[in-house]
């Protein structure tokens, strides 16, 4: 079966995870407050429907407490995301991701049972920033407040070693558990293994250990 999702909100956040849902190939509702953003996506998504996700009688109305996953995707208006998330949560959804405006904002999500909380221009930042400092780093995902993973491709500082020989671990606290070479993906790679070039290690850790690294190594 596919798996049911509502976006609540169809800005450009809300509007970009809608499409991605649909072409992979999930069943979306897309609902907003704006008729135009609505008719915008009514022939893109499963459902389209024109709601205040504030009432509680309206998410019941909609059946959403049936859905696997509902993303509050709400824009400026702070005070509604927060309803809208409380209601939800009030109604039985059971995984509820909602983007936050700041640091407040989500700590007040988190309060009254967001399940995951998103900051999509801090961490669009972030990745951006990690780009820009080093050419090396491909990618850079956060996974909590502190901890990351990133994409670094080997450099020659790194190719020709093994990780027995890098021994990050120990010099940064990191750990790299995979190696992306060409097409393949090699998941607890080899230590013996000289690292290639072309190579993109996986590298997952703490914030402050993958910065000490990127400027000891990588620039």
């Amino acid at each position: 079966m596919k798996k049911q999702f509502a976006v609540i909100g169809l800005g450009r956040f809300g509007g970009s995870i809608c499409r991605e849902l649909i072409e992979h190939g999930m069943e979306v509702l897309a609902m907003d407050k704006s008729e135009d953003r609505v008719n915008e996506f009514a022939a893109i998504a499963t459902h389209a429907v024109i709601a205040d996700t504030t009432d509680e009688n309206v998410l019941k109305n909609l059946g959403l407490r049936n859905f696997d996953h509902v993303i509050v995707a709400i824009g400026e208006d702070i005070q509604s995301s927060i309803l809208t998330t409380l209601m939800l949560k009030e109604v039985g959804v059971k995984h509820v991701t909602v983007k936050a405006q700041n640091d407040y904002h989500e700590k007040v999500l988190r309060k009254i049972g967001a399940d995951h909380v998103v900051h999509p221009e801090r961490d669009m930042g972030k990745r951006i920033a990690h780009f820009i400092v080093s050419k090396n780093v491909l990618d850079y995902l956060e996974l909590s407040d502190e901890y990351s993973i990133v994409e670094i491709m080997a450099n020659e500082y790194l190719i020709g070693y093994s990780l027995v020989e890098l021994d990050v671990r120990a010099k940064y606290g990191l750990n790299i558990v995979a190696i992306k070479r060409g097409q393949e993906i090699i998941v607890s790679p080899d230590p013996d293994s000289p690292i290639l070039r072309e190579d993109i290690l996986i590298v997952i850790g703490a914030d402050s250990d993958i910065n000490r690294f990127e400027k000891k190594v990588l620039e």
